[in-house]
Order: C-alpha cells, then sequence, then structure tokens
C-alpha cells in the first residue's frame, strides 16, 4: 500500500460524524472534511513524515500536491505539518510552486493559514530576498493569494520583523472588500503592534477613515483600551 493510501486509510479510521459537521460552522464556503481532530491529523503526519522525510525533494513535492489535489482540509494540514520540518532543504525557487498550489487548491481560510504562516513564512524568514516575490500577490485577483500574502508574515510578525514590508502588503490590501483579506492583513497589523505598537497606531490613525471595521478591529486587539477607543471613533 503506498503512503497515500496509508494516509488516507488512517483519516478514515480516525473520522467521525460530529467532528465533521463542527468543522463546518468555522466557514462560510462549503468545505471538505472527513471529521478528524486537528491533534490527530498531527500525529498522523508526524508518523508518515519518518518515511516521507527519507525521500528526495521532487518526490515530497508531488506527495504534497496529491494531498492538495484531494481537496480535504485534513490532507492540506498534513502538508502544513511536513514542510516546516524541511525547512533546510527549501530554497526561494521553490517559491513560485508554492503560488501556484495556492492558486490551485487552496480555498478556505484554514488551508492558507495552515501552509502560509509557517511553510512560506519560515521560507521569508530564511530567504529574506524572497520577499520581492511574496508581494505582487496582494495585488493578485484570487483572494486566498491576496490573503497569504499578509499571513505568511503572521509569524516573523510576532517577533517585530519586517515592518515596513507588512506595511507595503497592508496599503495594497487596505480597500479590499473581501472580508478574508480584510481579517488577513488586520491580523498582520495586529502582530506587527506586538513589537511596534506605536508604529502600528500610527498606520491605523492615518488609514481609519478608509480601512474597514473588519480590519480596524482585528489590528487593534492587542492594543491598551484607550488607544481602541480612539481608533475606533468615527469622525
Amino acid at each position: 500500500m503506498s503512503i497515500l493510501a496509508q494516509i488516507r486509510e488512517d483519516l478514515k479510521a480516525n473520522a467521525d460524524t460530529q467532528t465533521q459537521k463542527g468543522f463546518q460552522r468555522y466557514f462560510k464556503e462549503q468545505a471538505k472534511f472527513y471529521g478528524v481532530k486537528t491533534e490527530t491529523v498531527g500525529k498522523i503526519a508526524k508518523k508518515y513524515w519518518l518515511q516521507v522525510k527519507t525521500l528526495d525533494k521532487q518526490a515530497i513535492f508531488a506527495l504534497c500536491e496529491e494531498l492538495y489535489r484531494s481537496d480535504y482540509t485534513e490532507e492540506a494540514f498534513i502538508v502544513a505539518f511536513w514542510l516546516p520540518n524541511y525547512i533546510e532543504k527549501l530554497e526561494p525557487s521553490d517559491l513560485p510552486l508554492f503560488k501556484g498550489w495556492i492558486e490551485r487548491y487552496i480555498n478556505n481560510w484554514a488551508k492558507c493559514d495552515g501552509f502560509c504562516n509557517h511553510t512560506i513564512g519560515d521560507l521569508i524568514q530564511k530567504y529574506p530576498e524572497t520577499l520581492s516575490e511574496l508581494k505582487p500577490w496582494a495585488k493578485s485577483e484570487n483572494r486566498w493569494l491576496k490573503r497569504a500574502a499578509a499571513v505568511s508574515l503572521i509569524v516573523p510578525a510576532k517577533k517585530g520583523c519586517f515592518l515596513q514590508d507588512a506595511l507595503e502588503i497592508c496599503d495594497q490590501l487596505l480597500f479590499d472588500d473581501d472580508d478574508m483579506v480584510q481579517k488577513g492583513y488586520g491580523w498582520l497589523l495586529k502582530e506587527e503592534s506586538r513589537v511596534h505598537q506605536k508604529e502600528i497606531y500610527n498606520y491605523i490613525l492615518k488609514n481609519k477613515k478608509v480601512m474597514p471595521r473588519t480590519a480596524l478591529r482585528y489590528a487593534i486587539e492587542l492594543m491598551p483600551k484607550e488607544l481602541k477607543v480612539e481608533a475606533m471613533k468615527k469622525e
């Protein structure tokens, strides 16, 4: 039995209807689930990574693409568990492939964030020059690629990294009317505010007349109450 077949057998064996129904309430769009708890998916991913990590890079990427192709959210999660463990072998030249995966296979926020937060975020931290390829994603017509432009910087943002690059991306997304995009860049602003509260607060005040309230609420989440009140005032 192939590795993919074994993974799918394990997922089916751990699926339950209640979990499947519970997952759907987190998504506006119809999402495809087996109904396996995320913690269990992580254990399955870890189990098979022991075999997968011995394969060559192209074979690993082929397995990841097959997992995405199934459209099951849990199979996408396995990719998100695997590739951060492979960061030492990932290179800037892999980013166009990852962009293609987002365009073809990502169709809900969980798949987007699961893949981008660590795999792409880790790649950018390792190779900051790849930011020049990431930023144009914010101009895409694909909603998930636009969200990916923001959420790929979430983990670096928690450490205060790439502030100016993050603000450039937010500038591109500022007027977007898609709530998934608004929440994505609002989240990025929130995480940058951990280290750069003054800069993010000033950015919010400068743009609050045009920033959608959804993005604004996310952006100020970690700020002191008095700053939140000021930011939310309507002029």
